[in-house]
């Protein structure tokens, strides 16, 4: 049993009733609890709106969950709203909502409460929030093509594999004749058949062990190290996430979050291991007095344009304005990223597949030709 907090429309006073919910780990194991970047660009746009219209936080929060009809979001409303009767503040309730906040918009929120000026904050943050959907979107677009593909053609080798060939190898009586391409074919055929379930086990438990490594920090890192030097990928990898360091970082510190505490909040955003153990080491130097710009002067990872930015925002203490540029300029060019990475697949794809149908098309039909020109030659 707990209190169901409920604001009355008209009087503005909260009353509490008692009722039954479900309990927090069994929110989170039905994935109830989860907020998409989309859902939250929309919500921090409504809360800016509601906001500047001069409503309270609770008021507010009560309106937005009596017109939602996304359970994710409603529940969202119903669990900020019992948080604040308890004492705790907007960003200390977000902060608490099962992780689907980040530390960088929980501390702009944060800093500008103490200003007064949650409006300004909320807006930000849903900016800051949509560009890095649209980000996710395009990649994820750019990746849908080459993944159908690979399905496709999985599916079309196992159909072949399971359902064509063994019908066609019954016409031939005497297998130890057969071209050695069919030969292979014909034995990749009876392991699909035979061994399928082997096969696919082996696929399950390799996803899976992957997954626990990378969780580990070693394996995170190698991970992470890896995606940064993949063909093809590693371009549009890194401009991603310098787009992301770059956005975020100048956010917090026009949000007046200091430096320090900036670095170490952009080191958990990024997402990858190898950006953040360089942004930690960053951020220890920065603490004894170093310059930024200095620090990662010679550091591969952030290339001259970012760095030469960041020693003119040092130099004229506008820092934030002047990084915001560099994050636009990320972005234009993970445009572009996404769109060579797409002309870049194309041929890698076509070339496979082209590979595989040609040398099952040849392991089918050279026995068959054979079979023809003997027929033809009596």
């Amino acid at each position: 049993m707990v209190d169901i907090v409920i604001l009355d429309s008209q009087t503005g006073n909260i009353e509490k009733k008692s009722g039954f919910i479900l309990s927090k780990w069994l929110k989170q194991f039905s994935g109830s609890t989860k907020i998409g970047l989309r859902q939250k660009v929309i919500f921090f746009r409504m809360m800016a709106t509601m906001v500047n219209a001069g409503m309270t936080v609770l008021k507010w929060l009560w309106a937005l969950e009596k017109q939602e009809k996304n359970p994710a979001m409603k529940l969202l409303y119903s669990t900020l709203m019992e948080s604040l009767q308890t004492g705790k503040s907007l960003n200390e309730s977000l902060r608490d909502y099962y992780g689907n906040f980040w530390d960088a918009e929980v501390s702009i929120i944060e800093a500008w409460e103490k200003t007064g000026k949650l409006n300004t904050a909320l807006i930000q943050i849903a900016d800051q929030t949509e560009k890095l959907d649209s980000i996710t979107r395009k990649i994820k677009w750019a990746l849908m093509y080459p993944i159908v593909i690979v399905v496709v053609m999985f599916a079309t080798v196992v159909v072949l594999m399971v359902q064509v060939v063994p019908k066609i190898v019954e016409i031939f009586e005497d297998k130890s004749k057969l071209p050695e391409m069919t030969k292979i074919l014909i034995n990749i055929s009876e392991f699909f058949q035979s061994s399928w379930l082997l096969m696919v086990a082996v696929i399950w438990a390799a996803i899976v062990m992957l997954k626990i490594w990378k969780k580990t920090r070693g394996g995170k890192y190698k991970w992470d190290w890896i995606m940064l030097h993949l063909p093809v990928f590693w371009g549009m990898i890194k401009r991603v996430l310098l787009s992301r360091f770059a956005r975020v970082f100048s956010n917090l510190i026009s949000s007046w979050v200091s430096i320090v505490e900036s670095i170490r909040i952009v080191s958990d955003a990024m997402g990858n291991e190898v950006y953040r153990q360089r942004l930690v080491l960053l951020r220890e130097d920065v603490r004894k007095g170093i310059k930024m710009g200095e620090w990662l002067e010679e550091d591969p990872l952030f290339p001259d344009i970012l760095v030469q930015m960041i020693k003119v925002g040092e130099e004229t203490a506008k820092i934030g304005e002047t990084i915001i540029k560099i994050a636009d300029f990320y972005d234009e060019e993970v445009d572009i990223a996404v769109g060579a990475l797409q002309k870049s697949l194309e041929p890698i794809i076509i070339f496979v597949l082209a590979f595989v149908i040609g040398f099952i098309a040849l392991g089918i039909f050279q026995p068959i030709m054979n079979m023809a020109n003997v027929v033809s030659w009596w």
